[in-house]
């Protein structure tokens, strides 16, 4: 399965954002899922996933602004941002839990 991740931008503080992220291939249903991102001069981290089941996970600093979801018939999993930080800015990216293949990402960057 391949990943591109859309939807980034300039947005206020406190101002929302929706991710998305597009695969392609094959058995996108079954596989656990998650975004990252990676702050200037930081390393990547994750920060949401969701399994096959629709279980979901978040660290602690995006919990309760930050929502992960998919469609499985769209081959497509989302991050819906709330009430976003300057420290929110980053690149984002989706992956495969586990995959050390990476795409561009797209660029989030939160103005105070």
């Amino acid at each position: 399965v391949q990943l591109q991740a859309s939807g980034g931008g300039l947005v206020q503080a406190g101002g929302s954002l929706r991710l998305s992220c597009a695969a392609s291939g094959s058995r996108f249903s079954d596989k656990a899922l998650g975004w990252y991102r990676r702050a200037p001069g930081k390393q990547r981290e994750l920060i949401a996933s969701i399994t096959s089941d629709g279980t979901t996970n978040y660290a602690d600093s995006v919990k309760g602004r930050f929502t992960i979801s998919r469609v499985n018939f769209k081959n497509t999993v989302y991050l819906q941002m709330n009430s976003l930080k300057p420290e929110d800015t980053a690149v984002y990216y989706c992956n495969t839990l586990g995959s050390v293949v990476w795409n561009q990402g797209t660029q989030v960057t939160v103005s105070s």
